[in-house]
């Protein structure tokens, strides 16, 4: 890294925190609910493997009846979009109908038994400690997820790190993570100063989108390869000269060594 960015950017599951555990305990109460039907945790090991094609949270639950429905992991890996777009038609279901059914389960959870929610959570090695000498530096840290910016600001308020809401940009913002980079630029960038951005991101797409933003050429990218991405997906970003993989323990030296 030249110098030290301006703003550094990162994802929250699968770079700041591990939720694998909460993920499948959450789609299967959501799984339940739509489909007045049990689900045992055989289906677990499958659900973790394929946490990569989860783009975002409502899919989780699809991804779990494509399971129980029979659909190989394989199939699966090479073809999500098109079995979610298949279930949700074949089932008369609605992304915001989904939405709601798993956000609810949530908000339930933490109303009712919040420490057994946040037990549920694991936050990497080293990253509490890491982001708590990032927010004490000149540099400053944005969340950008699509996971509900509250949920992210109660598990990080558990470990001590009060970062203001207004740091924290989750699904509520509606907007590509390349459009909200632009919009953290344009918030920053001062006449005549060229801004220096970091994103750091476990999913593969999401970086390339920003890759293929002309006007974020500036922007550093990071793979995560401690989050949930596939082995293809590091061999890819290894070989693509706008995308840097970055180990864990990398992530929790000085980001000047990056």
């Amino acid at each position: 890294m030249s110098r030290l960015p301006d703003i550094l950017a990162l994802d929250f599951d699968g770079v700041v925190c591990d939720g694998l555990l909460e993920y499948f305990a959450t789609t299967k109460q959501t799984y339940q609910q739509i489909w007045s039907a049990e689900v045992d945790d055989s289906f677990a090991p499958s659900f973790y493997r394929l946490r990569p094609v989860i783009e975002t949270g409502w899919e989780m639950p699809i991804l779990l009846r494509a399971l129980v429905s029979g659909i190989s992991e394989a199939e699966i890996l090479n073809n999500f979009k098109a079995i979610a777009i298949q279930i949700t038609e074949a089932e008369g279901l609605s992304k915001q109908a989904v939405v709601q059914k798993l956000d609810g389960v949530r908000d339930d959870w933490i109303k009712h038994n919040f420490a057994d929610w946040l037990s549920l959570h694991r936050f990497y090695p080293g990253m509490i400690e890491q982001l708590g000498q990032i927010i004490n530096s000149a540099v400053k840290l944005y969340i950008v997820t699509t996971k509900e910016g509250r949920f992210v600001k109660q598990l990080l308020q558990q470990q001590g790190i009060d970062l203001p809401a207004v740091q924290i940009i989750g699904k509520e913002s509606k907007r590509p993570k390349y459009e909200t980079l632009r919009i953290l630029r344009d918030r920053h960038q001062q006449p005549g100063e060229n801004i220096q951005i970091t994103f750091v991101e476990d999913r593969l797409p999401a970086l390339q989108q920003v890759a293929q933003q002309e006007d974020l050429l500036f922007v550093e990218l990071y793979l995560a390869d401690w989050g949930y991405n596939l082995e293809g997906d590091c061999i890819l970003a290894a070989q693509d000269r706008r995308i840097k993989l970055l180990s864990l323990e990398h992530f929790c030296q000085d980001l000047a060594s990056w």
